[in-house]
């Protein structure tokens, strides 16, 4: 069975699917790797790597895509490509499903098995493929290293003959998976932290890495079963902002990590709560692809708006593309070796289990999710 790597064609990903390691690890099992030219020259891998590894190094892109068995990328395909690809092939990457129609649509009609790393269900048994959780991870730290370098300030405490510095003063909204490791990143810089999350679960995890838990009583709230917040009514969300403008407020440092899977990021800061702010504050939104936490935010840029600088970079597990292709690369190929089977050395997409069953999206010719082809 032929795996194939292509280069990510997004602008500004700097990730790749699969490294070196994991390649021997998949050759080791029957797999035979393909990898396209440069594949990892951003993320610290050279051709010679991937071919020490096991893999075959190609430059025709079309032809290998074109003849695969297994096709793996970080993001989603271009639409234009979907139709070089052969019924029956399986592709494995980030689809973002739920704002792709169209896309899943033409992966379904190709007749494409389509694995949407997204929806791989947070269960004990699929944590070691959870690729969102470990991209979010990285994603918290990144916030935190950005918002560092755009400060005026230094992070932590410090007794100096010219007197004490106090310590950076960081709100962090949002206590999933990126929200806590921000935490854990800005308490590392000595950073005095608060956060804020809707559900209050966390709350003994915040303060189990050294933060404040702000509490704002904003009614009945929880999680989904995957572990997700829960949408919240807009008169909730008013006032959960109402309880964050004092602390935005008081804060140096603002980072926001507040989303609902499926759906639009909400609008947590507003533009009030923006300019209450001192000037020399940063603002970090780690939303911003899913439609942005802060309202004003442009993807991809750092824009100021009276004094405060709003940083709205996508993607920030690319600003560490070593690590991060390191995780996703083991989260993939964990998935691929709990369903191969060595005696055929192929793999088997048996729906009814519970981890494919939620992440394979398309199959056989239609959208076999039920979240998807429930939605309008």
């Amino acid at each position: 069975m032929t795996v194939v790597v292509s280069k990510e064609t997004h602008a500004g990903e700097t990730r790749t699917a699969l490294v070196p390691d994991h390649v021997a690890k998949l050759v080791a099992v029957g797999a035979h790797i393909e990898v396209e030219a440069g594949l990892g020259i951003s993320c610290g891998h050279s051709d010679v790597d991937y071919t020490r590894a096991g893999a075959t190094v190609r430059t025709e892109r079309a032809a290998m895509l074109a003849a695969a068995d297994v096709i793996l990328q970080v993001r989603k395909p271009a639409l234009a490509e979907v139709k070089s690809l052969r019924a029956g092939v399986v592709l494995v990457a980030l689809l973002d499903p739920f704002q792709s129609p169209e896309l899943i649509s033409a992966l379904a009609q190709q007749g494409v098995s389509a694995i949407s790393l997204e929806m791989v269900p947070r269960s004990t048994r699929a944590q070691k493929m959870d690729v969102l959780s470990s991209q979010a991870s990285l994603a918290g730290y990144a916030a935190v290293i950005a918002a560092a370098a755009e400060t005026g300030k230094i992070f932590p405490m410090m007794m100096t003959p010219a007197g004490t510095i106090k310590p950076v003063k960081v709100f962090i909204i949002g206590a999933g998976v990126a929200g806590l490791q921000a935490i854990a990143t800005a308490k590392r810089l000595g950073a005095k932290v608060e956060a804020f999350d809707t559900r209050p679960v966390v709350e003994e995890q915040v303060k189990s890495l050294g933060a404040k838990f702000v509490k704002i009583d904003v009614g009945e709230t929880g999680q989904t079963e995957g572990g997700y917040a829960r949408a919240l009514t807009d008169e909730q969300l008013r006032l959960q902002r109402e309880g964050m403008a004092r602390v935005c407020a008081e804060s140096d440092v603002v980072i926001t990590a507040a989303q609902v899977f499926g759906r639009r990021a909400p609008v947590l800061l507003t533009s009030e709560m923006l300019d209450a702010m001192r000037p020399g504050s940063v603002v970090v939104d780690l939303a911003v692809e899913s439609g942005g936490n802060v309202e004003g935010v442009v993807p991809d840029q750092t824009i100021e708006r009276k004094g405060v600088r709003i940083v709205g970079t996508s993607s920030l597990p690319c600003r560490v593309p070593v690590h991060a292709s390191q995780m996703f690369s083991s989260n993939v190929t964990a998935l691929l070796t709990e369903f191969w089977d060595k005696e055929s050395q192929t793999l088997m997409l048996n729906l009814d289990d519970d981890i494919l069953k939620s992440c394979v999206v398309t199959h056989g010719g239609r959208i076999v999710n039920e979240k998807l082809a429930s939605t309008p």
